[in-house]
């Protein structure tokens, strides 16, 4: 298990973090952030009878929390008890102090609004442009974005029309696609862009999308077609429709001398954009 680990200030106090680049989560030291929010002067303690507690209520999120060596104060490697994103959002929940009642509030406030979006889709898109307007992103990338989304969810109820499963399946599926339009699989090319949970696509320049989505779509059409039966013949649809899109990036590379596929990801090609506007204003002046 591949680990990468770094250190987080929170009010300016130190939470320890592990990303596994396996099951692609950060895992943060449960006691750091007990420490933080409940400002005991023995976290490890507080940690301990935090724990018993919710282990008698038959609390299934302190049962699943597991230990990972991570550097201690003293400057060694000691085991401690980690907890991933979902299960130190049940933890902070049952800490009774003032620190932890905006992390309640805002976890409340996320539920409402998951809950709108189920009942009204619509709010859901909003939201999401919302999002990506404050980010940064233009409103063309981002009408291409909610394209590339409504394409992703046709391909999606497609691969449930053939029977298969939601999870390692449909990742192995996407892995196909994406490795053969751009020569990269999806871990691959996250690791490429320096990404870790960050979503690929919000990462991609408008080629990059626009090759997805034609990989994606592609796929869809072929797999209407051709009605594969088992998961190895949808996993031949999935390396044609990707192919196809990879016989176009390939024309366009030739065409253009760049290559499409880049390492960059959001933040570097908004810096990019900055300095390429800055640089023609320049000009323009001389």
């Amino acid at each position: 298990m591949k680990k990468e680990t770094s250190i987080k200030l929170f009010e300016q106090k130190q939470i320890r973090s592990t990303w596994d680049e396996e099951q692609e989560k950060w895992y943060f030291s449960v006691v750091d952030v007990v420490g933080v929010l409940s400002e005991s002067i023995d976290p490890q303690a507080y940690w301990r009878k935090l724990k018993q507690r919710l282990k008698a209520e038959g609390n299934e999120t302190v049962t699943n929390c597991h230990g990972l060596k991570m550097v201690a104060a003293d400057g060694k490697m000691r085991l401690t008890d980690v907890a991933d994103t979902e299960q130190l959002f049940r933890i902070i929940q049952s800490i009774p102090s003032p620190k932890a009642e905006p992390f309640k509030l805002w976890i409340a406030k996320v539920a409402r609004e998951r809950i709108d979006e189920i009942e009204d889709p619509e709010i859901g898109i909003d939201r999401l442009m919302e999002t990506y307007l404050r980010k940064g992103y233009s409103k063309e990338w981002i009408n291409q974005r909610l394209k590339s989304i409504e394409i992703r969810k046709e391909l999606t109820d497609e691969w449930e029309n053939r029977g298969v499963q939601k999870g390692q399946e449909f990742a192995i599926l996407t892995d196909d696609i994406t490795q053969a339009w751009s020569g990269f699989s999806t871990k691959q090319y996250k690791k490429f862009k320096d990404l870790k949970k960050e979503n690929l696509r919000d990462h991609m320049t408008n080629l990059e999308l626009v090759l997805n989505m034609l990989a994606e779509a592609t796929t869809t059409e072929i797999s209407k077609e051709k009605k594969p039966k088992t998961f190895p013949e949808n996993r031949k649809v999935a390396k044609q429709g990707g192919t196809i899109a990879c016989n176009t990036r390939k024309e366009i590379e030739e065409k253009t001398g760049k290559k499409i596929v880049t390492n960059l990801n959001a933040k570097q090609l908004e810096q990019k954009r900055q300095n390429d506007k800055l640089k023609e204003q320049n000009q323009t002046e001389e």
